[in-house]
């Protein structure tokens, strides 16, 4: 038996949430509801589930709050959010899943049954590395990805990700240590998570840390050279946004 415990300040969706899983998951059993961080805290301890539903915004702190505040995390954890905003984007990089508000059934079955399926549970503890680094209350700033491949996953730091390249629905991470991780997304699903974070799509198969240019070759539409002595193909759509940026630090 699967034990669960749904938190959401909001009694109404805590029974929706409930309800669902009674009917849809016959190994599932809700073992507490919880409306607040302190409660939510004391009930985790107390039954140690395997699956958490945690709504983000709550009357005494955050989902976040909890987690930073649990001993125990041997748990997959679905987060419940009314808001795709910074802490949606704080999700992603951490690699767990979310479902939005309202809750719609064919979401959340859709979403417990994906939870359910994964294989690699030893591996929560990055995960949660991944969001506590991630996050906090005042001017968060998202420091560490979680990259997920079929035998493992990896905690990697943002700044260490010297750049990357599409492989057709694949993405292969090239990292400052010499290491290569490709992940099972696409190279747009990156431009997007990494927005912000200075890294530009100079090409359709590259994205790079502008952090990591060593040099630009202007001739022939333009090729980037990188630290680790990679060559990069700039695009003639890319051109000028790169010379803009050159130009922004004269």
């Amino acid at each position: 038996m699967i034990k669960a415990i749904v938190v959401d300040d909001e009694k109404n969706s805590r029974e929706v949430i409930t309800e669902l899983l009674k009917e849809c998951f016959d190994e599932i059993k809700v073992v507490a509801q919880a409306g607040d961080v302190k409660t939510s805290i004391a009930e985790i301890k107390k039954h140690q589930p395997n699956l958490l539903f945690l709504d983000i915004d709550l009357p005494d702190g955050t989902g976040f709050d909890i987690l930073k505040n649990v001993e125990y995390r041997d748990m997959k954890v679905i987060f419940i959010t009314a808001h795709q905003d910074y802490a949606i984007k704080a999700i992603k990089f951490s690699a767990f899943d979310f479902i939005l508000k309202p809750v719609i059934s064919g979401e959340l079955i859709k979403t417990v049954r994906r939870v359910l399926d994964e294989h690699n549970a030893e591996n929560n503890s990055l995960r949660f590395e991944s969001i506590l680094s991630s996050f906090s209350n005042s001017l968060p700033e998202l420091k560490k990805i979680v990259l997920k491949t079929s035998e493992r996953i990896y905690l990697v730091n943002i700044k260490d990700i010297i750049r990357c390249e599409a492989e057709n629905n694949y993405t292969i991470f090239y990292l400052s240590n010499g290491n290569n991780i490709m992940v099972s997304k696409t190279i747009k699903t990156y431009e997007t998570l990494l927005e912000g974070h200075e890294f530009m799509r100079v090409h359709q198969s590259h994205l790079v840390n502008l952090n990591y240019i060593q040099h630009f070759d202007k001739p022939d539409g333009g090729i980037l050279v990188l630290t680790d002595n990679s060559t990069i193909p700039v695009s003639n759509q890319k051109r000028a946004l790169l010379l803009g940026y050159f130009a922004s630090l004269s």
